[in-house]
């Protein structure tokens, strides 16, 4: 196993230059981290104090151990709808026994070195249910965001939608005029400075608004009480073997959401800095940060793409940056925390609503209707799965129905022909018999996997060509692969022709079917004379055994 980046950096010699840029880097992504931690923490359906109690742990611990020099780790959007959806189903308890056990996953996922594989998962899948994941905490804003009065949101996408329409009347135009300050300030202060998120600038302005001028508007500190500065301490959680038979799929949904954004964080980062990051000591540094996390009070941690840039882009170019990162946060937490109280929840709801359009991938969504059908289906499926009735499920149906579309569109280009009269015509085969292929010799060619999509094709390709045949010739030379099932249609055909006295011959066998084939015992059974290394050899043992076989039947009229 790879040993962290920070190890790497540290025994390479580091500058006391290089620091003052990780210093400067991890003071800017800890102030950006501050508000996204405390709305992220609320979104999902927890204390504001959580949020933040996930950045400073994960994100130390991410930077301490993990396989990327610039990754930060933390809170995300990602983790909102499925956290939202534990808590609200089965409390706060669960939702620290399915972090800690995803922790667990994640680290056995690094060990056996699953890094590379998890990258695997279809686009379509990650950006339907990223999508999904988007518009379901744009719609978890609107109640704060207009001030609606509510006695509780339902948690499904379209109930809730259906309670914010028969409550539209009791809209609060304070809050609806904070927000849209908010919102403005948000997407406008880019323009100003790049430097100071607009986020934070959103917050104190609000919050000063509110104060000084008088305007009533429901604040944190209203819905949660007094915020105090606090260090998170050790619970061990709660567990019986139900409890965890219950909330493995939702920990498994935690700990494949984390280990693919993260992942993909990683390779943004590696673009941005020109380096290669350790995937599975990755994963175990993030297995690690969510079973600390879970253990203190927090939520699920992952890497942070928009956070990571936000390090890359401000100078960070190794794990000190976030370790510093998450000292800031802890440092705002202790001085400031009892100020949060005063801030309006509709400029949380504010900064969600942008978090959640940017990590829509709208335009990564629309472009996706270029590709092929099955492509198309399967990201609307995860999509609407994700909005309408769970991640956990849409998930789970997106990669089945991803395999079976994959299985397919392989099955479709995997093709048994015969062809006998492109062996005649192509001058590049020298045939012995001047007359040309007996008529009694039949020659196939599979092209593509020999798998048990393309099994039934082949046993009916043969079936349909087989009539008064002494020779059967099978060329293998574009079967790269072949599995279980595919050798079993072969073995049937063997069986076939042994049955009927048909020569059976294999030309040009590749490496990975050859190996198969001698595991079975194959290639004993058939005879080692039968595997020819190109279609001539073939022919030429072919003609042999038909002139064999003619000769007898010749002597058997004779006799008769």
């Amino acid at each position: 196993m790879q040993k962290p980046k920070l190890f790497a950096v540290l025994g390479g010699g580091y500058s006391g230059e290089q620091f003052l840029k990780d210093l400067t880097a991890g003071l800017i992504v800890g102030i950006i981290a501050i508000p996204l931690s405390i709305a992220l923490a609320i979104a999902s359906g927890v204390s504001p104090e959580k949020g933040l109690y996930t950045a400073i742990i994960a994100g130390f611990i991410i930077s301490l151990l993990g396989g990327s020099r610039v990754q930060i780790g933390g809170p995300t959007g990602a983790f909102v709808v499925i956290i939202y959806g534990i808590i609200e189903k089965k409390g706060y308890p669960a939702l620290v026994l399915a972090t800690v056990i995803a922790g667990i996953i994640l680290i056995f996922m690094g060990i056996v070195k699953l890094g590379s594989v998890i990258k695997y998962i279809p686009y379509p899948i990650t950006t339907g249910f990223t999508s999904g994941i988007a518009l379901v905490i744009f719609s978890q804003q609107i109640g704060d965001f207009f001030g609606l009065k509510l006695e509780k949101a339902p948690s499904e996408f379209i109930p809730r939608m259906a309670e914010y329409i028969k409550t539209m009347g009791t809209m609060d135009i304070n809050s609806l005029v904070v927000g849209i300050i908010s919102l403005l300030i948000i997407i406008g202060w880019p323009y100003i400075s790049k430097k100071i998120p607009g986020s934070l600038v959103a917050i104190i302005i609000s919050t000063l608004l509110v104060k000084f001028l008088g305007i009533q508007v429901e604040t944190i500190g209203d819905r949660y009480g007094d915020l105090q500065a606090v260090l998170p301490s050790f619970q061990l959680p709660q567990f019986s073997l139900d409890m965890m038979i219950d909330i493995f799929p939702s920990a498994l949904t935690i700990a494949v959401l984390a280990g693919i954004e993260s992942l993909l964080s990683a390779v943004v980062a590696d673009g941005m800095i020109g380096d290669k990051h350790y995937s599975n000591t990755e994963l175990i540094a993030q297995g690690a940060a969510n079973i600390m996390t879970g253990l203190f009070g927090g939520i699920p941690a992952t890497g942070a793409i928009a956070r990571t840039a936000a390090n890359v882009r401000n100078g960070g170019r190794t794990p000190v940056a976030g370790m510093i990162h998450s000292l800031v946060v802890l440092a705002v937490m202790m001085l400031l925390m009892p100020y949060a109280r005063m801030i309006p929840m509709t400029t949380l709801a504010a900064i969600l609503m942008v978090v959640a359009y940017n990590m829509s991938e709208w335009r990564a969504f629309k472009n996706l209707f270029k590709a092929p059908k099955t492509d198309i289906a399967v990201l609307l499926f995860t999509f609407v799965l994700t909005v309408a009735l769970d991640l956990v499920v849409a998930i789970e149906f997106g990669i089945i129905m991803s395999a079976f579309m994959f299985m397919k569109r392989m099955a479709d280009n995997t093709r048994i022909e015969s062809i006998k009269n492109d062996i005649q015509e192509d001058p590049g085969i020298i045939l012995t018999n001047p007359e040309g292929i007996d008529p009694s010799i039949q020659i196939f060619q599979i092209y593509g996997p020999f798998f048990f999509g393309a099994a039934d094709k082949f046993i009916h390709t043969i079936q349909d060509n087989i009539a008064k045949t002494y020779v059967m010739i099978i060329r293998m030379k574009h079967a790269t692969f072949m599995d279980a099932t595919g050798y079993h249609a072969l073995f049937k055909t063997y069986s076939y022709c042994r049955k009927h006295k048909i020569l059976l011959l294999l030309t040009q066998v590749q490496k990975q079917p050859h190996e198969l084939l001698k595991r079975y015992g194959f290639i004993d059974l058939i005879g080692k004379d039968n595997l020819c290394p190109d279609i001539e050899h073939a022919l030429v043992r072919a003609n042999a055994y038909v002139e064999l076989n003619r000769k007898f039947v010749s002597v058997k009229e004779t006799l008769t």
